[in-house]
Formats: C-alpha cells, structure tokens, sequence
C-alpha cells in the first residue's frame, strides 16, 4: 500500500505504531487547480521510503501550524485530542495545547458549540463513516463568527478497526473579485445576498448568470470555495443571524425573508448550521452582548 496514493495513507504516532488513514485526499493549503501534463518518456513508477510511508503526527501538526485558516486535529479512540495546531487552540481561545489534549469538544466549549463537534466524532468512531466537507457555523472566542467546512475521517488500525479520528476545519473565506469573472454571475450572486428571500436553487442562479450549471458549480467552487447549494445555505444563514442580532423582528418573520416557507424550515436550518435555535442564537448574543 502506498502512503501517499489518493485513498490512503500511513501516519504513524509518537508511539510508533503504524495506523492506516482512509478516505479521500483534499488539498487544504492551496486550492488552485493543476492541469496533468503527460510525460514525453514513460517514467519510472515512483519509490515511497519508509520515513515517508509512517509520517510522525508531530510534523503534520507543524504542518497545520502554518494554516491559520485551518483547525487541524488528530483524536483518539475516545474522541479526545491527541494532536492539535495553533488555529484550533486560537478559535477556542487556549493558550497551548496541554489545555487541550486529552479533552473532548465538549470540554473545551460551552453548550452546542461543544456538544455537536462531539456528537459527531462518535457518530464517526461508531460506524466508520467519514465526514466530508461539512458546511457550519462555528465562533472564535470571544464572538466572532466564521463559516467552515469540516472533513473528519477514521484512523484505522492495522486490523481495520476505527482507532482514531484525523480532520480539519477550514474557513470559507471570499477573495478579492478578479476581471475575469462574469458580470452576470457576480450580478446575481450580489442581488441573492442581499435579497435571499429569493425563490432559487442551483439551476435558476446558474440560468439568471447565463451560464451552464457545471459552469456556475466550477465558479462558485472556485470563489467561495462553497458548492452551489453550500453558498446558497450560507447566504441564508448568515443573513438570518444578522437579523436575529440586530434586530426585534419575529423569527417567522426573518424566516420569510432568508426564503424559508415556515418557521419551522429556518429553524431547521438554523440549527443544521450552527448548532443552535434561532431563539437560542438571539438569547445567546443579547446576554453576551
């Protein structure tokens, strides 16, 4: 098996013991896209060392270290830090990673915050299924809200058990709009965002952009790092918190103009997101406000 293959991997703990990651590879430092040029000679198959097929968690850490957008971790059987970098200790405002090794989400941040991240390691440590690119809601301490898309995957031992838990968060972040992209699309996509009461899927965006669909997803991809679905979520979200923060109108109001039918439908949402009820949410900022 070759470590650095696409599907699988072998990390290897401080301890020495070899553990087989699973799962597909993501390209978390640099998401730009890279054209497969074809040899002119057939190449020789490539050899993996044994220092590359078991890489120390240590130096993947180190790695993530200098990721500030992303919260890197490793986790134990227990769904207890092993391994974190400088962005996980930062969002939950620790100072080093003794205050967090050896802990759980749920130890280390209040209520939901806490309790769902933990919920879904042991969703992950029970049936072996990983979670792939996750949209949520998540806060720096002390209020600072940032939207994420989390990825965890099974650590398995050598005998295919689920031993561990390796992952990221990593933030949607929005970059500077460049000339090339169209004026259509970024005419809609300004109209969605401040207007997402907007009756629209993926499809109707994609024709009021005048574009194919596949065109739109690469573009959306491309700049919110968001699939299409993903960013129209988001921008309902995020809207939905605004008013829920900054101003006394009723919830079923604010449902109606993020473009949910129903109350019930934005707090379905709502919590899907962030982990809270829109109620919950608005209590929550006033008395920390």
């Amino acid at each position: 098996m070759e470590a650095l293959q696409n599907r699988f991997g072998i990390l290897r703990h401080s301890c020495g013991r070899s553990i087989i990651l699973t799962g597909v590879t993501n390209c978390v430092l640099a998401q730009k896209s890279f054209r497969t040029v074809k040899p002119r000679t057939k190449l020789p198959q490539p050899t993996v060392s044994h220092e590359l097929r078991s890489i120390d968690l240590h130096t993947l850490q180190a790695l993530f270290d200098l990721a500030p957008d992303v919260a890197f971790f490793v986790k134990d059987s227990h769904g207890r830090y092993v391994i974190v970098n400088q962005s996980l200790l930062s969002r939950h405002g620790l100072r080093q990673p003794g205050d967090a090794i050896g802990k759980r989400p749920i130890d280390i941040c209040p209520g939901d915050f806490g309790r769902i991240p933990t919920d879904q390691d042991q969703r992950v440590l029970r049936t072996g299924k990983p979670l792939v690119e996750h949209l949520e809601l998540q806060w720096y301490r002390p209020r600072e809200p940032v939207w994420c898309l989390t990825t965890k995957l099974p650590l398995r031992d050598d005998e295919g058990r689920t031993t561990g838990i390796i992952g990221f968060s990593r933030d949607v972040r929005t970059p500077v709009h460049t000339d090339d992209i169209p004026l259509a699309f970024a005419k809609v996509i300004a109209e969605f965002e401040e207007a997402p009461s907007i009756e629209c899927s993926p499809a109707t965006l994609a024709a009021r952009s005048r574009l194919s669909p596949s065109h739109f997803a690469k573009l959306t991809r491309r700049i919110f790092g968001l699939t299409p679905s993903q960013f129209i979520v988001k921008s309902r979200i995020a809207a939905g918190s605004r008013l829920l923060r900054e101003t006394n109108q009723p919830i079923a109001e604010i449902a109606q103009l993020c473009g949910y039918h129903d109350q019930s439908a934005f707090t379905r949402a709502f919590r899907a997101a962030s982990g809270l009820t829109p109620l919950e949410y608005r209590r929550q900022e006033r008395s920390t406000g």
